[in-house]
């Protein structure tokens, strides 16, 4: 049997995009994008996509479970580190004091850091433990919708 390695990724890549979509997420692919959102007032949720698997059995769960909650962040976006690394690398800029981290959760104020939520936060933890999180972050910082 002969598997195409790139063909498998793709799939596994377009599922782990697809999954982070379906849940509300808006995808940044450019540099550009990026400056154009991180520039609007309010606060906004970037999750730090990946194929790992804590990615894909925590952090994307918890991405989409974690917004059901009285307080949410005004804007939820996505990069995807590995995959568009223009517009991750763009997005990490804004993440000063915390080093290159997927998957991962960045929540900003005004195009400001405020908090992380980093792999180590997520790798080996509960999917709800990592929306308790998120959702304390949410309730201290954002606005009710």
């Amino acid at each position: 049997m002969n598997m195409d390695f790139n063909f498998l990724m793709n799939d596994v890549v377009k599922q782990a995009r697809d999954e982070i979509k379906t849940a509300g997420y808006t995808e940044l692919t450019t540099p550009e994008e990026v400056e154009e959102v991180f520039a609007q007032k309010g606060t906004t949720l970037v999750m730090v996509n990946s194929v790992c698997g804590c990615a894909g059995g925590i952090a994307r769960p918890a991405a989409a479970h974690a917004i059901h909650n009285d307080k949410r962040p005004d804007q939820l976006v996505t990069v995807f580190a590995g995959q568009d690394k223009e517009a991750t690398e763009k997005a990490r800029d804004y993440f000063e004091g915390y080093p290159p981290s997927s998957p991962s959760f960045a929540l900003l104020k005004d195009g400001k850091i405020i908090t992380m939520i980093e792999r180590h936060e997520i790798e080996g933890h509960h999917p709800m433990s990592v929306v308790e999180k998120l959702q304390d972050y949410f309730d201290q910082y954002c606005e009710e919708v």
